[in-house]
C-alpha cells in the first residue's frame, strides 16, 4: 500500500505525536502546575545546598555586589563538592571550555558534550539509587499493615505520606496472641512513632522498633513493662540520642472499651468525645532512646480512659501540624482541630478530610517530613 502524500494528514499525525510526547514529559501538568512545582524545587534545592554556605561570613561583606558574588561562589563551590573528582574535573573543563571560546576556536559543542555526559552520569547514579529505594520501601511497606484490622465495633483508618521514597514513621493496629488476664478476647493494641530523621537511616530504625513492638506484644507482658522494654532497646541504639522515638501506644480491652495508654514524647493525640468535647492524651514521659546523664531507667506513667460509642481518636505524626506551604507557614493544630471536630463522621471521612486538607494547604511547596495519622471511632 502506498504512503499518503497528503500534506494535512502528516501534518495532523506529526501533531498528534507532539501532542503525546508533551503528555508524556509532563505527566499531564498544566503550565502553571509545571511552574509551582519547579518554584519548589528550585527553593528546595537552594536550602540544600545553603547548608554548606557560611553565610554569617558573606553577610559581612559591605558591597552588596559583592555579597551576592560570593554567595553565588559559595553555592557553586558546595555543589561541586558534592560531584566525585573525576567528574568535578569535567564539569570545571565544560565550564572553562564554554568561557574561552574566541573567532577562532568555539568548543561549546564539547562543552554542551562534557554537560550532557554529567547529567546523564548524575541521573544513573540516582536511577539505581532509586530502584534500590523503591526494594527498601517494599520491604517497608510489608512492615505496616495494608488494610486496617476488623474489629466488631470499631472503625479504623491510617494512611502514611513519606517525605521520601522510605519513611521513618510507623503505624500499627492489630490484636494481641494473648487475651489479657480476666478476659476471653484478645485486646487490641494501637501504635503510632516517628523516628528522628528521615530516609533511610529513619527507616532501618523503624524497622527495628517494628520488631520489638511485636516481639514484645507476643508475651503476657503489659504495656508499661513492653514500653519499658522498648526504652531500654532504644535507649542502647539511639546513637547518643541523635536517633531518638517519639511514639504513643494503647492498648484497648474490647470487653470493657477500656484504653490504657503511654505517650512517649509524641504529638498528644485527639480524643474527640461522642459530645464533641475534645481531650488530649500526654500521659507518659520523654521519647524512646533519649539520652540521659544517670543510667536510672525512664519511667512511663500509663495514663487510661474509657472509650464510648461515637467517641474518635486521632493519632498523628508531627509533619501533618509541621507541614509547610510556599510561604513558609506551618499547618498547626488551629487547622487541624476544624478537620477532627464535626460529627458525626466514620474514620475513613476523617482522615480523608485531614489528609486533603493538608494537601491544599502545602500546595506545590515539598514536603519537609513524613506524614502518618491513625483513626479509631468507636461504633458500638
Amino acid at each position: 500500500m502506498a504512503a499518503t502524500s497528503d500534506p494535512g494528514k502528516r501534518s495532523k499525525g506529526a501533531i498528534r505525536h507532539l501532542r503525546d510526547f508533551w503528555s508524556r514529559i509532563t505527566e499531564g501538568l498544566m503550565l502553571g502546575q509545571l511552574w509551582g512545582q519547579f518554584k519548589s524545587e528550585a527553593a528546595a534545592t537552594y536550602v540544600f545546598y545553603s547548608k554548606d554556605v557560611d553565610r554569617e561570613d558573606i553577610d559581612r561583606e559591605k558591597s552588596k555586589f559583592k555579597r551576592y558574588l560570593r554567595l553565588a561562589w559559595a553555592l557553586f563551590l558546595a555543589m561541586l563538592m558534592k560531584l566525585s573528582p573525576a567528574r568535578r574535573v569535567l564539569l570545571i573543563a565544560a565550564i572553562i571550555l564554554l568561557i574561552a571560546r574566541n573567532e577562532n576556536y568555539d568548543f561549546g559543542w564539547l562543552s554542551a558534550a562534557i554537560l550532557f555526559l554529567l547529567l546523564a552520569l548524575e541521573l544513573a547514579d540516582r536511577v539505581t539509587m532509586k530502584r534500590d529505594l523503591e526494594i527498601a520501601r517494599e520491604i517497608q511497606q510489608w512492615l505496616v499493615p495494608a488494610q486496617p484490622p476488623v474489629i466488631a465495633g470499631m472503625d479504623i483508618a491510617f494512611a502514611t505520606r513519606p517525605q521520601n521514597t522510605v519513611a521513618g514513621d510507623y503505624y500499627d493496629a492489630f490484636l494481641r496472641p494473648l487475651a489479657p488476664s480476666g478476659t476471653s478476647n484478645p485486646s487490641l493494641l494501637i501504635a503510632v512513632a516517628d523516628v528522628a530523621g528521615k530516609s533511610v537511616p529513619a527507616a532501618l530504625l523503624m524497622a527495628t522498633f517494628q520488631a520489638s513492638l511485636r516481639a514484645l506484644s507476643a508475651t503476657p507482658a503489659s504495656l508499661d513493662e513492653i514500653v519499658a522494654g522498648l526504652e531500654r532497646y532504644a535507649r542502647a541504639h539511639s546513637l547518643e540520642g541523635l536517633r531518638f522515638t517519639t511514639a504513643f501506644l494503647a492498648e484497648i480491652n474490647l470487653e470493657t472499651r477500656e484504653m490504657c495508654y503511654v505517650n512517649c514524647g509524641h504529638n498528644s493525640p485527639i480524643l474527640r468525645r461522642a459530645s464533641g468535647e475534645i481531650d488530649r492524651l500526654s500521659t507518659g514521659g520523654l521519647p524512646l532512646g533519649t539520652p540521659l546523664f544517670t543510667e536510672t531507667e525512664i519511667l512511663y506513667p500509663s495514663g487510661r480512659t474509657q472509650l464510648h460509642p461515637g467517641d474518635l481518636l486521632f493519632i498523628f505524626t508531627d509533619g501533618v501540624i509541621e507541614a509547610v506551604n510556599e510561604a513558609g507557614e506551618e499547618y498547626g493544630e488551629a487547622r487541624l482541630l476544624p478537620c477532627v471536630q464535626p460529627l458525626p463522621a466514620n474514620a475513613g471521612e476523617v482522615l480523608s478530610r485531614v489528609m486533603t486538607d493538608v494537601s491544599n494547604f502545602v500546595g506545590y511547596a515539598r514536603q519537609h517530613d513524613d506524614i502518618t495519622a491513625l483513626v479509631l471511632r468507636v461504633t458500638a
